[in-house]
């Protein structure tokens, strides 16, 4: 039984390494890894797969950077050609990057079926792509596991009630399989000049943040002004928009921190040590609630709104830098914790509903 692994940006390569151990393991199991190349830089790409111990991908289409539809198409056209090659019996995509899009439409247009994991998300913000992926995706594919409830129910207000299963969160099984050897083996604290829960950690990657100067000065603004160091890992992207706009000096600005993109066990021990994380990704909305880190999310929505209910999570708004500062002034830590992303099973799981499947 073959199953092709479809993959390209820093997540997936976290997920798919969790659920790639199990089908290893399966003699009658077949995986084939395709890299779409939708993250090349090393320090997003490379790095992972090194410390993750997940296999090198058959395939490389180094497909690189380029505007959302050219990207897809370009994925889409190399990813179709692999899939003739390979005649998988299921075609496995993982969250709500390109990538999953492309490998979704390619699938089905060759009517192989689909297995989405991180199914049934919700922003219900249509102006994101990453929104239009996940439906998109999740209306195209075989079976869908969900990481909450919540997701169940968005599924199932679309019309979507069968093979779909509640997992948990695959992320959350590789923090807790990576989070010690991770503050063992990372020393990137050690090299700069914080101490543990007495920095900021910043993360800005999403188009609706970095491609407006005015939001993307406004958050700059913003972490200029807290009482503590802000340290900000840039993504490529905004990296190229703060030049762009020549908006700030990423060598030196007052109390944040640019550095350049981290590897997964790096981010997991900085975002552990934090004392508060910002950020407009939704994996590090996650994986803050999964390491106890109270988390600001600034965006105007969040697919992860179990994090909002639980009051580890945040949404802020961005008509000033103010209410940056107040947001982080006014969060304290909460005392409850309740479970809200499984019991770090959701890759087995996953394989097993899988194996079923296919027999």
């Amino acid at each position: 039984m073959k199953i092709l692994t479809v993959i390209g940006a820093r997540p997936q390569f976290i997920k798919a390494c969790m659920l790639s151990r199990w089908l290893k393991k399966d003699h009658e199991m077949k995986e084939v890894i395709v890299h779409t190349g939708q993250h090349y830089d090393s320090n997003m790409s490379d790095v992972f797969f090194s410390q993750l111990h997940l296999a090198k991908p058959d395939y490389q289409l180094s497909i690189g950077s380029s505007p959302h539809g050219e990207q897809t198409g370009k994925m889409l056209i190399e990813l179709e050609k692999v899939m003739m090659r390979e005649k998988p019996e299921l075609v496995l995509v993982y969250g709500d990057t390109n990538s999953t899009i492309a490998g979704g439409l390619a699938a089905s247009k060759l009517d192989i079926p689909i297995a989405h994991v991180e199914a049934g998300l919700r922003s219900f913000n249509r102006t994101m792509p990453e929104e239009i992926n996940r439906i998109v995706t999740d209306h195209l594919s075989s079976l869908l596991f969900c990481p909450s409830q919540t997701a169940v129910e968005h599924l199932y207000d679309e019309g979507i009630k069968e093979n779909v299963y509640i997992t948990g969160d695959i992320m959350y099984d590789a923090v807790l399989d990576f989070k010690e050897s991770a503050l063992e083996h990372s020393n990137l604290l050690s090299q700069l000049p914080l101490t543990a829960n007495n920095y900021y950690l910043a993360t800005i990657h999403r188009g609706e943040n970095t491609d407006d100067p005015k939001r993307l000065s406004v958050i700059i603004d913003g972490l200029k002004q807290l009482d503590h160091p802000v340290l900000f890992p840039l993504h490529p992207r905004t990296k190229k928009q703060l030049n762009k706009w020549n908006i700030t000096d990423t060598n030196q600005v007052n109390n944040i921190m640019f550095i350049e993109p981290i590897s997964y066990f790096d981010m997991l021990t900085v975002a552990s040590q934090a004392k508060y994380i910002l950020t407009d990704s939704g994996g590090l909305q996650k994986e803050a609630y999964m390491l106890k880190v109270p988390c600001l999310t600034l965006r105007t929505e969040t697919e992860w709104t179990e994090t909002i209910d639980s009051g580890w999570n945040q949404l802020v708004d961005l008509s000033t830098s103010k209410t940056i500062v107040d947001a982080v002034l006014k969060t304290k830590k909460p005392k409850g914790y309740p479970s809200l992303f499984g019991n770090g099973d959701a890759s087995d799981l996953m394989y097993q509903q899988i194996k079923s499947w296919l027999k």
